[in-house]
């Protein structure tokens, strides 16, 4: 596996996208193998999508849409009490978050007696056998890599007898784990998934679509090869890891043969589910592999559960509900799948690539507000202490679309604590004691006093304007090295800022190399909750609204928390990668 530590140069926007997928589509349309193109995007509801869904969802959803087809959203609902309705309706919410719908909703459920009707002509074409093996068992006699595996002593029964015991799990006479019905291909293939793999296992569980129907429920093998097939589906794209099971997958659909048997379809036609079978292809392509970034379903959960994280939607999180109330953006996801391209070898991509995408989004399409984090007050003094007035200032810098906004200016303002050195670094060029700076769009004030508390920490600067040097007057051509942000102590409003950062303070948080669970690597800086200033025209944004707070960041109103009366914003990304710096230290 390589790493990727910069992404791929911007495409032109007038290109079509190029990759090996589309190329395997575009052959099949001009050959006449497809008339039109059909995808799917077909989720476990076992828990909620996270960014290398994104992959997928752009890629199935995508192509079909640039191609004129359509795609279907299919729920793989076959592993009864591990899914839940809550996780279906978040599946729905996020693929139209991220940018869009489905031709038709479908379940896996939808083709229970489908699939048990294509196990039974299976059973009757000898070539699926229910085995009594339990699961040890099983793996004791599929063998290894190097060694071939051993027929189970069941696999020889009679058509018949395999009919019976089949239809008597299917009755619920037999307890879970005792029986599976298992496909009868070779023991001895050297692709271990051909090694007679179940098709059906015995599973009493409650189903959430189905309810106690059956106790019965196909392998995901099975059912996911099955589905495509009933569905139509032309292309089905996976991920690098099920390229093994493509070979089951074929056999599969080539045994069951949906489009010559309209009887095992039938009863979709009857409940008014259009049907028109077909043989899918199946085409791989590499997963999202981001560095700093975990994605396993169960590591996730175990974030929740163990309560390292505030829920699946904690910005911290890489679930796509979690990237959202971050404030990441639907085309600063898209972009950065545009980017790392679709490719057949595996790669890690760094993290800083993904903000990166994020910070191209933002910036062409976030509004700008003044915000004061940590605070100092600065005083003009040389300004009567009840001047008031307002200040027009552009919502975008480099797009006049945007407008402008009021913002209201009195003579003590709050500035970043940052902003002031007594003794300055070397390459300083904010304000010193005696030195000028520029107040974003007041003019240029000096610093004639500092005042200390009685520990000897600034509490409060006072300066003078020169009144000469705002936009427009004869001295605004003077020349001051820096400029500096602020917000009006009188009409700024209190805000609650959340910081938040990578959630792994690694790249490779899942490597425990070094003696380390993978939760020791979760970044204790991960999320910082601090009080802010806000200028009054960011302080009223409705929910998940994006700005860029002009020298701190971009951020985002908290989709949850968040009152114009009471106003919480997060952190979306900073300005600039701060972690390069750590990277190379």
């Amino acid at each position: 596996m390589s790493t990727d530590s910069a992404a791929k140069p911007a495409a032109d926007a007038t290109a079509e996208p190029r990759d090996f997928v589309r190329q395997i589509v575009r052959d099949d349309l001009a050959s006449g193998r497809q008339a039109a193109i059909r995808t799917r995007f077909p989720p476990e509801p076992n828990g909620y999508l996270h960014i290398g869904h994104a992959k997928a969802i752009c890629l199935s959803f995508g192509i079909a849409r640039e191609f004129g087809g359509w795609c279907n959203l299919r729920l793989d609902d076959t592993n009864p009490g591990k899914e839940n309705p809550e996780f279906v309706e978040g599946i729905k919410e996020d693929v139209r978050w991220l940018g869009y719908d489905w031709h038709e909703l479908r379940h896996a459920s939808d083709y229970f007696e489908v699939f048990y009707r294509a196990a039974v002509k299976l059973i009757e074409d000898g070539v699926a056998y229910v085995d009594d093996l339990d699961a040890e068992q099983v793996r004791a006699y599929r063998g290894t890599l190097t060694e071939p595996g051993r027929n189970s002593p069941f696999r020889d029964r009679s058509v018949a007898e395999n009919l019976d015991l089949f239809r008597r799990m299917r009755a619920g006479e037999f307890d879970d784990g005792s029986k599976t019905l298992r496909a009868k291909i070779d023991m001895a293939a050297g692709n271990i998934n051909l090694r007679d793999p179940a098709l059906y296992r015995i599973r009493k569980v409650t189903h959430q679509n189905t309810g106690d129907a059956w106790p019965i429920y196909p392998m995901y093998d099975f059912a996911h090869a099955l589905s495509d097939a009933l569905e139509g589906i032309t292309h089905s794209l996976c991920t690098l890891e099920f390229e093994d099971h493509r070979p089951l997958y074929d056999w599969c659909v080539d045994k069951v043969d949906l489009p010559n048997h309209p009887e095992l379809w039938q009863p979709l036609i009857d409940a008014g589910l259009p049907t028109t079978p077909a043989k899918p292809r199946q085409i791989e392509f590499s997963r999202l592999n981001l560095s700093y970034c975990i994605t396993s379903k169960r590591k996730l959960a175990q974030l929740v559960n163990e309560g390292h994280v505030d829920g699946w939607d904690d910005p911290r999180m890489n679930t796509l509900r979690g990237l959202r109330r971050r404030g990441f953006t639907p085309a600063g996801l898209r972009l950065l799948i545009e980017r790392v391209g679709i490719s057949k070898q595996n790669s890690v991509i760094d993290y800083a690539v993904l903000e990166g995408c994020i910070r191209e989004d933002l910036d062409a399409t976030s509004p700008r507000r003044m915000a004061v984090l940590d605070p100092l007050k600065l005083v003009v003094t040389n300004l009567p202490a009840d001047h008031e007035e307002t200040l027009a200032f552009a919502n975008h810098p480099k797009d006049e679309s945007f407008g402008t906004r009021d913002v209201p200016f009195s003579p003590q303002v709050w500035i970043e604590r940052e902003d002031f050195a007594e003794v300055p670094p070397k390459g300083f060029k904010r304000l010193i004691p005696g030195g000028e700076v520029r107040l974003r769009g007041v003019g240029i004030v000096k610093c004639e006093e500092v005042i200390k508390d009685a520990d000897g920490h600034v509490t409060e600067l006072h300066v003078t304007l020169d009144p000469e040097s705002r936009h427009g007057l004869p001295g605004a051509d003077r020349k001051v090295k820096g400029t500096i942000h602020w917000v009006s102590a009188k009409h700024a409003v209190d805000t609650e800022v959340r910081l938040y950062d990578r959630l792994f303070s690694v790249p490779a948080p899942d490597d425990e190399s070094d003696g380390q669970p993978w939760t020791a690597h979760i970044n204790p800086e991960a999320k910082r909750i601090t009080r802010g200033w806000l200028e009054p025209a960011a302080a009223g944004a409705a929910a998940e609204q994006r700005f860029q707070f002009e020298r701190i960041g971009y951020f985002v109103a908290d989709r949850v928390d968040h009152r114009p009366d009471a106003p919480v914003f997060n952190r979306i990304v900073t300005l600039r990668d701060t972690w390069a710096k750590q990277a190379g230290a």
